[in-house]
């Protein structure tokens, strides 16, 4: 079925109306205690936590879209349900992470999100929705309508700052390479006229990204990997479709679309994604990836 622009307008909306409800949720399920279960995920620890309030998040935002899967024929890959496949017999499918940072949620501190997408069968988002409980910010985007954050059009402006905004997932930080990474941008960014490098390891992968819209100049990155992981289709599926629509760069390490459809796996280890504020930046962290597979 093909979406018109009033289509989206519709499914957008109703995105952004669960994204609100389920934050409202994780926003009162985090003054209580929480417990920490454990899943089969990726080789990072983040990959493998698990927590009643993800499973009450996606329960609260499959209820409210529900009816919109009927009425406009759509698939459906959310984190917390297994995989049916419909992602690639469905014209568009939801791809949904309902609670994504679950390790700083568990630790009490800022970095967690609710991430709902509406992705093509080709791989091509087409709505992104993220809502970060903890600032209560709410960033909305459809394919040539544009980005809102808390409903106000949101454009992206050129920052001349001279300090690079870096963040990465917590892994990365733990890899051998990492100190040898950052001081080889440390060498190369100032012939860019960026002189200073400022590391905040923030959250989860979706607030990640959004971070470096926020504090331009700014990348996030993570490396093609071996082992299973590198973030899912869920992380990155709403937040690729902010950056399009904001005309930042949101790619893979070798300066592709991000494969939001993967064939064989919902993990993207094996292209890596970078997302930048500045070309300029995006080319010299995708110059650092050596091949670690």
């Amino acid at each position: 079925m093909k979406l018109t622009t009033h289509d989206l307008i519709q499914l957008k909306t109703r995105a952004e109306e669960a994204a609100l409800m389920a934050g409202a949720l994780i926003q009162k399920a985090s003054l209580g205690p929480i417990s920490a279960l454990h899943k089969t995920g990726g080789s990072s620890k983040a990959s493998q936590v698990l927590t009643e309030v993800d499973l009450a998040s996606e329960k609260m935002i499959l209820k409210h879209l529900i009816d919109s899967m009927t009425q406009y024929d759509l698939g459906l890959l959310t984190e917390e349900s297994p995989d049916n496949n419909s992602r690639f017999e469905k014209d568009n499918f939801w791809c949904i992470d309902p609670l994504d940072g679950t390790q700083p949620f568990t630790e009490g501190r800022a970095g967690y999100s609710v991430s709902i997408a509406l992705v093509a069968k080709d791989g091509t988002p087409q709505i992104g929705v993220v809502y970060d409980p903890v600032k209560d910010i709410l960033y909305s985007a459809a394919s040539q309508l544009g980005v809102f954050r808390n409903k106000k059009k949101w454009v992206s402006k050129t920052a001349s700052k001279e300090v690079v905004y870096l963040t990465f997932d917590r892994s990365f930080m733990e890899h051998p390479k990492f100190e040898d990474v950052i001081k080889s941008l440390q060498q190369t960014l100032p012939s860019e006229g960026f002189p200073s490098i400022k590391i905040d390891q923030y959250g989860g992968a979706v607030l990640n990204a959004i971070q470096i819209a926020e504090n331009a100049p700014a990348a996030y990155f993570k490396f093609p990997k071996k082992e299973q992981g590198g973030g899912s289709l869920w992380d990155y599926a709403a937040t690729a479709c902010i950056f399009k629509e904001l005309g930042l760069t949101a790619s893979d390490i070798f300066g592709n679309s991000i494969d939001l459809n993967r064939k064989d796996s919902t993990f993207l280890n094996h292209r890596g994604i970078v997302y930048a504020s500045d070309k300029r930046i995006a080319l010299l962290t995708r110059k650092e990836y050596q091949p670690l597979m």
